[in-house]
């Protein structure tokens, strides 16, 4: 059974940084694909990151480009999203999944275990 828990949502204003953890357990990093999804409210789930299962590949949403990392960490299980430069258009539910694809999918269909979700807000 793969369980994902996020850690690392909060308050944070605007120009301001958050690092988000997805601690994994039922299976190894490196065995699958691994991303990090959003959802603001009133609106539909949004992909973020993601980063293949060798951890060559990421890919990103073009509104988080050049603000946002995701990597992980093989040795403890767990992968991350940096973020900074956040804006309030970054307030959402984020969640963390994991794919059995190989490569870096930005489809919510190819992710088959999701987390419960951390809360991130920003402020203008």
């Amino acid at each position: 059974q793969v369980q994902l828990v996020e850690s690392g949502g909060g308050m944070a204003q605007a120009g301001g940084s958050l690092r988000l953890a997805c601690a994994v357990s039922g299976r190894t990093i490196s065995s699958n694909a691994w991303g990090w999804f959003r959802q603001a409210p009133g609106k539909e789930r949004e992909f973020v990151a993601a980063i293949s299962r060798d951890g060559t590949i990421t890919n990103y949403t073009d509104s988080v480009k050049g603000r946002f990392t995701i990597s992980r960490d093989n040795a403890n299980d767990q992968f991350y999203l940096q973020m900074h430069g956040l804006t309030p258009e970054d307030t959402a539910w984020y969640f963390c999944a994991c794919s059995p694809r190989g490569i870096a999918p930005n489809y919510g269909l190819y992710y088959s275990y999701w987390g419960q979700g951390t809360q991130v807000t920003v402020s203008s």
